[in-house]
């Protein structure tokens, strides 16, 4: 088999960008306009915008409260990330105990956040029930970065948080959403303290595989007491949910 022959072949089981060829001492014309169009989707998901009634409305019938960060635009929260960390004065929430809270931010990438949020949580919603977790009203925080829901599970009391967030897009992933989960949470919480199950989309971790990634998580936290670096991904192979 010639080396042109082996990198086509391997080209169809990634879409990473591998043997592009050459032409002279550049990229031929059609990798170079590829490239410009992953890099021009990875720019527009930076700077998408969160569609807060179309996400509401495809999360019910849970119910779901809208917030924002300290940010006043996009621009400024694309600047500012310690903005983005901390919820706009007199923020209100209803303090009401509960096990876990679910805080969706549009992050980096609201698109992301648009497009697999509401698939996801249709699986894990209906399995936190069944274990007999109480869960909060999911908040959507607009212009949020990933410890904003300390703050946010602090004011609910919750005794842990899980924050679905559009994740920093990638030349071949513009749309991936990540899923951060912290015990105890309360501001001043580091990312060592968190969890993460990271690429959730169907071009790479999918719904089934990350909603029971999510549980297991979920429940080793409400079992050890902790997250972060001291909570070990152990989780046996399991089938998917839905078998």
């Amino acid at each position: 088999m010639s080396g042109i022959a082996r990198w086509a072949d391997l080209r169809r089981f990634t879409p990473a960008r591998v043997g592009l060829g050459r032409a002279g001492n550049a990229l031929p014309t059609r990798a170079h306009l590829d490239f410009l169009e992953a890099h021009a989707r990875a720019r527009d998901a930076v700077h998408s915008a969160l569609d807060a009634a179309a996400l509401r409305a495809a999360l019910a019938p849970a119910p779901s409260v809208l917030v924002r960060s300290a940010a006043p635009d996009r621009p400024t929260y694309l600047l500012r990330p310690d903005l983005g960390r901390r919820l706009a004065d007199a923020t209100v929430l209803p303090h009401a105990p509960c096990d876990l809270a679910i805080v969706i931010a549009d992050g980096l990438c609201a698109s992301g956040v648009q497009h697999h949020a509401p698939p996801l949580l249709a699986r894990v919603l209906p399995a936190l029930r069944r274990r007999g977790s109480t869960v909060a009203p999911l908040v959507i925080a607009e212009l949020g970065r990933v410890a904003i829901g300390d703050p946010i599970g602090a004011a609910l009391g919750a005794r842990a948080v899980a924050v679905l967030i559009g994740e920093r897009p990638g030349l071949t992933a513009p749309d991936s959403l990540g899923i951060y989960l912290t015990w105890d949470p309360r501001p001043g919480r580091t990312d060592a303290e968190r969890n993460c199950i990271s690429n959730v989309r169907p071009e790479g971790l999918g719904y089934e595989e990350a909603a029971a990634k999510l549980l297991w998580l979920v429940g080793a936290m409400f079992q050890a007491g902790m997250s972060g670096v001291a909570l070990k991904d152990e989780q046996p192979r399991v089938p998917r949910l839905g078998t």
